[in-house]
């Protein structure tokens, strides 16, 4: 079903760059434009943290998934390695409760989210990504429990093309099938075009392996085209368009150990288009409209038999938003509306289809001198759960220029996915259409300190998710069904510092650490159920990294450490060196060298020791 959507949601960019001024380092601001209101990163209410093109270009990492694994507070669980598959959560929530971004549009898989990160966006296009922490319902609406993630793409400001090649391996044999020594390989060419009033981006992958173990082998496809077009100085238009095909050996992923030779098919077509309109100096309108296809064809006996235990999944989504603000003697008032259709067909979730209609209404103003205030509520309307509304309120105030208290109390809601609700795998998995809907309380105090080339954030949380929904089983002979496992109350803190030392004009160091903790508990749950996913929520976590620049020659040291509340403990180490000879940038990625054994999900182990050589040429 096909209709007419309006709403909000806006994340716009301008960069973050370093400009070396005598001893220090003077980093320029982030502009967050989340949603109606456009704030200086400094001036945020908000725990949120970014990772910058800069950081990005030099992490061991060639996909988005990877690239997340460095983030503090982020929970990325890997299944398939390099790219193939992974859950996202932040801070001791489930998969399911945190909002992806794509340039403020909102990628909302209404199967499953095991597929939200399932995305045709390279690395080399990514600008940054802002990781906020906490519900987020005023900014982001609906599933945004515990979070968002938005990724920001770059503009382009000068043409040019490139062309990225790489091979890896940990030198180990397939033992059990062809004997076969493990590799990775890809190619990515593409090419930006930058005039003064359109710039134009396109992009292409291709990825493949043959694993690092039994039936891990993935072969990856991706096309990403970005247009920016400039009007005139009031109007502008960003429109997007990506596919990807990514097909993968399945090896333990959902029902092991039977699904030893099971296998997965993940397609996916994204486009937006959005527009922002200064309509005066105090009005701006910014409307968006935006697709998503999805296809998941899973088979439980692999390719040798597709006639039985296969699953096929079609999913569409289309919705539209828009978002007005208006600058006022005293504040700056926000309000828009989105509405969502979605729908499934499915061989066995069956067809479904549901409509969601959301309101929303901010105020931001500063009552006194360095006070911050931004209140409002989000009101939604889902088909399938009426009306529900979600108020909340941010504020900060600056004791001095490089000392922030920060607060937040905010409240949000996660509606279950046909997956959740409808889903007839037995004797694996079975859905639940009596779910009711998750909703999430949070209240936040921390505060910020920032002094020229130092910077120290830390963050008290507490959260109560109504109505937690997992998959839970009485005995292992029954199959896994969701349910509402009960009330989840989670305090934690987080502690974030960055240093940075300027050596000379040519050579520099930064230093990033962060470590949180989280403690969970629960209430009013049903007795005897054993949990499926909330098991391997993580309680510490500590992030690392150390990166040296001298001329056109980087290495970076990553490190990061995780516990989760059953299981052993782990410590990971990667690292990246890279030589920049004019055009030509030669790099050596390595990934967990000192050979850990881990898991993330179940009983999927992840690869061990692994090394990659690349060399990429860019011209622009």
């Amino acid at each position: 079903m096909t209709k007419i959507y309006f709403a909000i949601l806006t994340f716009m960019s301008v960069g973050l760059y370093a400009q070396v001024q005598k001893d220090t380092i003077k980093i320029d601001e982030v502009i967050i434009h989340e949603n109606r209101f456009s704030t200086p990163i400094s001036k945020k209410n908000r725990n949120v943290y970014i990772i910058d093109k800069v950081a990005i270009e030099k992490l061991p990492g060639k996909s988005i998934q990877e690239i997340l694994q460095y983030a503090n507070g982020v929970d990325l669980r890997q299944r398939g390695p390099f790219g193939s598959q992974a859950d996202v959560s932040i801070d001791g929530g489930s998969f399911e409760q945190t909002v992806v971004l794509i340039n403020g549009t909102k990628i909302i898989d209404s199967q499953t989210a095991h597929n939200m990160l399932n995305l045709p966006i390279p690395v080399e296009l990514i600008e940054r990504i802002e990781i906020i922490r906490g519900p987020a319902a005023l900014t982001y609406g609906v599933n945004s429990l515990t979070g968002a993630i938005n990724i920001i793409t770059k503009k382009p400001t000068k043409s040019g093309f490139l062309v990225n090649t790489y091979a890896g391996s940990n030198f180990e044999k397939d033992t059990q099938d062809t004997g076969d020594t493990f590799y990775g390989t890809g190619i990515q060419v593409g090419g930006v075009l930058s005039k003064e009033k359109q710039q134009h981006s396109l992009f292409a992958s291709h990825d493949k392996s043959n694993g690092y173990r039994y039936n891990t082998a993935f072969e990856n496809n991706k096309i990403f085209y970005q247009g920016n077009f400039q009007i005139n100085d009031n109007n502008e238009i960003l429109s997007s368009f990506g596919y990807i095909n990514n097909g993968f050996g399945a090896n333990g992923f959902y029902a092991a150990p039977g699904d030893r030779n099971s296998s997965e098919v993940v397609q996916t077509t994204f486009a937006s288009v959005q527009s922002k309109h200064n309509l005066s100096e105090k009005w701006t309108l910014m409307p968006r409209v935006s697709y998503r296809y999805n296809y998941d064809d899973y088979r439980y006996y692999g390719i040798s038999n597709l006639k039985a235990g296969r699953s096929q999944h079609y999913t569409n989504s289309i919705a539209a938003e828009i978002n007005t603000t208006y600058k006022m003697k005293r504040g700056e008032l926000g309000f828009g509306a989105e509405v969502r259709n979605e729908d499934i067909s499915s061989s066995n979730i069956g067809d479904h289809d549901r409509e969601n209609f959301g309101i929303y209404l901010q105020y931001r103003t500063t009552f006194i001198e360095k006070l911050d205030v931004n209140f409002g509520t989000y009101l939604n309307y889902n088909s399938d759960y009426k009306w529900q509304a979600y108020p909340a309120i941010d504020a900060s105030y600056a004791i001095t220029d490089a000392f922030k208290i920060i607060g937040n109390i905010g409240t949000s809601q996660r509606i279950p996915s046909f997956t959740d609700l409808y889903l007839n795998q037995r004797p694996g998995n079975i859905g639940n259409p009596d779910l009711l809907t998750e909703n999430a309380f949070q209240s936040e105090i921390g505060f910020k300190y920032t002094k020229q080339n130092f910077s120290f954030n830390a963050n008290y949380f507490y959260r109560k998710i109504s109505n937690f929904i997992d998959w839970t089983r009485n005995v292992t002979t029954q199959p896994w069904q969701s349910n509402n496992y009960g009330n989840l109350n989670t305090n934690g803190f987080n502690l974030r510092t960055n240093y940075r030392v300027n050596f000379s004009n040519d050579s520099r160091l930064n230093i990033n650490l962060a470590y949180s903790y989280l403690d969970f508990k629960f209430q009013d749950v049903i007795d005897d159920l054993y949990s499926k996913y909330l098991v391997s929520s993580l309680e510490h976590q500590i992030t690392n990294t150390i990166d040296f620049q001298h001329k056109n020659f980087t290495a970076l040291f990553a490190t990061r450490f995780n516990k989760r509340i059953t299981g052993p403990s782990y410590w990971i180490n990667d690292f990246r060196v890279s030589q920049s000879i004019k055009k030509v940038i030669i790099y050596v990625d390595a990934q967990n060298i000192f050979n850990t054994t881990y898991y993330e999900v179940g009983a999927v182990p992840l690869p061990s020791r692994w090394f990659s050589l690349g060399v990429k040429f860019v011209t622009f």
